[in-house]
């Protein structure tokens, strides 16, 4: 069969790490090929540049059989190649046909944006993506906002399409409506590359799979003559385990208590409308919803950084409502953000000294007032060795890490700092399977041992596995809350598109 590209001997490398050693890759056309490989594997490096985004140290791309040379997004789309990115590349304040067309260097000065949303309407129906080519971005959810970003590659006639964790932020109903959307293509002949760490997806979706480990090719199978199993032994070298020992949930007495609390967006909108939850010591509250129903806003209220417009937020029957961030960290409350870049580390200070942003006030990293740096180090290889940070060393800038390890760096801080409540966004989004199994035992290790955790999570599998009782969010409203041996995949779905249970306290 012949190849619609080709990536031979791709290298790259970044200050202290290889990220790309000699890899080769191959896509047919109408073929959907699965890139696998553990947090800093190269999975990402090796996109960004088919896509323009870096540029190969060595190594050649060839496109239908001919060198390409491609040094910005816009070589990469000439070629017929765009990605989807987990992050969407979407300006809120305009539409939908408006995004479709942004930076085209084809587009009039005149816009005929009537012609365009004819267009566009034309695609949708043919790719099963049901959106309003007048709808302003920020009115769509999030769903709708992945269909668009497909939408504006398919508009531009790109051939060969990267989907980068595509389904992170889906319902389990969005999901197979994604399949569904890549199968259409598939069969006109375009081709995928397809970035999961979700093994059940790699099965469904894919064609063959490609699996890295170090910035090295260490198998190239198809997905038929695999199995999830064998593909994360070769991802993180051990054998993982899908499904996680757990003991039964020995609840202690109320640690969260959040009463009918409203609160706004960063628009000042309402985010939060009459949410209440507890939680106890020695329990794991999952929260469950799509992104942008209010998860963020709950976390935020909890922790200090966002203000409460009514209602009462209490740790261990202390008023807590609208106290500091500080307040809150003294109280024992530790979080982990969902956004880690923004909020969860600082980009240019160490490995060592982002590790050390909860202690540094307290010993051993202080005494007498000033900082010990031996202590700071000695700490931060404690944390780095537990948690399995990838990195050169303790005194390597963040930024420099992946963003599984930026991941692992915010877990391991704020796991070590918890002294009652644990309020953790999404900590395994963008994990590998191993990494994803650590993850999952130190939530469990943290509830076994009387903590309060409180876990938002799109990955209901994760839930389901971890969590003693889910809340759905939808809107800023609670559609429920289920015991775990009560809840399933196809319920939580749709409590997630605004279907309301009774709830279960």
């Amino acid at each position: 069969m012949d190849s619609v590209l080709e990536m031979r001997s791709i290298t790259k490398h970044f200050p202290g790490v290889l990220a790309s050693d000699h890899v080769d890759l191959t896509l047919h056309p109408g073929e959907v090929l699965a890139l696998l490989g553990e947090n800093g594997a190269g999975k990402s490096t090796l996109m960004n540049i088919l896509v323009g985004l870096y540029r190969q140290d060595k190594g050649q791309i060839f496109v239908r059989g001919e060198t390409a040379e491609i040094h910005s997004p816009r070589d990469a789309a000439v070629l017929g190649i765009g990605m989807v990115h987990q992050n969407f590349m979407l300006v809120d304040t305009m539409t939908v046909a408006e995004n479709i067309i942004l930076g085209m260097r084809d587009a009039s000065f005149m816009l005929d944006i009537d012609g365009v949303s004819q267009r566009v309407e034309e695609l949708a129906r043919r790719y099963g993506l049901k959106v309003d080519p007048g709808a302003s971005i920020w009115q769509l959810s999030v769903g709708e906002q992945q269909r668009v970003e497909i939408l504006k590659l398919v508009y531009r006639g790109a051939e060969i399409i990267i989907l980068d964790e595509p389904t992170a932020v889906l319902t389990p109903q969005e999901t197979e409506e994604l399949n569904g959307v890549i199968k259409s293509m598939i069969a006109e002949g375009k081709s995928a590359i397809f970035i999961t760490h979700k093994m059940e997806e790699v099965m469904s979706f894919s064609n063959r799979v490609e699996v890295l480990r170090k910035g090295r090719v260490v198998s190239v199978k198809k997905t038929s003559d695999t199995s999830p199993q064998e593909l994360a032994k070769m991802m993180v070298g051990r054998d993982v385990l899908f499904r996680i020992e757990r003991h039964p949930c020995e609840k202690g007495e109320v640690v969260l208590s959040v009463d009918a609390v409203h609160a706004d967006d960063n628009k000042g909108n309402p985010a939060l409308r009459g949410v209440t939850l507890r939680i106890h010591s020695g329990e794991i509250l999952g929260i469950a919803g799509v992104a942008g129903n209010g998860q963020r806003e709950l976390a935020e209220t909890i922790t200090g950084l966002r203000p409460v417009s009514q209602g009462r937020v209490s740790i261990n029957g202390e008023d807590m409502t609208n106290r500091t961030p500080l307040d809150m960290i003294r109280a024992g409350v530790s979080h982990v953000p969902a956004d880690r870049i923004a909020m969860g580390v600082v980009g240019t200070m160490s490995v060592a000294n982002n590790l050390a942003m909860k202690g540094y006030r307290n010993p051993p990293l202080v005494k007498r007032g000033i900082i010990r740096p031996r202590r700071i180090i000695e700490h931060a290889l404690r944390l780095i060795d537990a948690f399995r940070i990838d990195t050169p060393g303790p005194q390597t800038e963040v930024k420099y890490l992946s963003g599984g390890n930026i991941q692992k760096t915010i877990l391991a801080r704020e796991i070590d700092a918890c002294r009652g409540l644990l309020v953790a966004g999404y900590p395994s989004r963008g994990l590998d399977v191993g990494a994803t199994e650590a993850v999952r035992k130190r939530l469990l290790e943290q509830r076994d041992s009387g903590m309060a955790v409180l876990l938002i999570s799109e990955d209901l599998e994760e839930l389901l596995s971890v969590a003693d009782r889910i809340a759905v969010l939808f809107e800023g409203r609670v559609m429920g809350i289920l015991d775990r041996d009560r809840a399933d995949i196809q319920t939580l779905g749709l409590m997630m598109a605004g279907m309301e249970k009774t709830e279960q306290e």
